[in-house]
């Protein structure tokens, strides 16, 4: 199986941008019938055994870092390989190779950046945002939540983590980065 090609075919081809970024049961069963395996079989990789190509750090970053987020959602699971999609997201950015795939599907590349909760990779996230010119506002939006509380309040339930009242008054008031 070419898993990387199946993954950006899949992403990019056969899903909609629309899937993307809305909730759906089907979409999230989808990705976890397809991809659940693989996801375990790579997840005990290092970040460099997916620099390969800008085509297979791209579909790690994806396997890693958006996949979950459909797999396990709500759950502690869906963010349990952050830190190897930030790690594959910076070497790539390293060694630049990003820029060698479509503008269109750089911003995969960065969410990693987007989605940690380490202000450092947020100001990554948001300069390679600018620089694309695409999803500032949002990269934006998402390191000042860091830069106020240290990390993503919403996801201190499933987390198991105690919320701060400030925290608990911005999830209460709709914040949910």
């Amino acid at each position: 199986m070419n898993w990387p090609a199946e993954i950006l075919s899949f992403w990019f081809e056969e899903l909609d941008p629309k899937d993307w970024w809305t909730k759906s049961d089907a979409i999230d069963d989808l990705i976890k019938k397809r991809f659940f395996e693989l996801w375990e079989t790579q997840k005990s990789k290092t970040a460099d055994d997916f620099l390969t190509s800008p085509e297979t750090a791209l579909a790690a970053i994806i396997l890693f870092d958006q996949f979950p987020r459909n797999m396990f959602r709500d759950s502690a699971d869906a963010f349990s390989t952050d830190h190897l999609a930030q790690q594959v997201a910076e070497k790539t950015v390293d060694l630049e190779l990003d820029t060698q795939l479509p503008e269109r599907q750089r911003p995969f590349f960065y969410m990693p950046f987007m989605h940690a909760e380490d202000i450092r990779l947020q100001n990554k996230s948001v300069a390679l945002f600018t620089k694309l010119g695409s999803n500032q506002k949002f990269a934006n939006e998402h390191r000042d939540v860091i830069a106020k509380f240290g990390r993503f309040p919403h996801r201190n339930e499933i987390l198991g983590r105690q919320s701060r009242p400030e925290e608990v008054a911005a999830v209460a008031a709709g914040a949910s980065w």
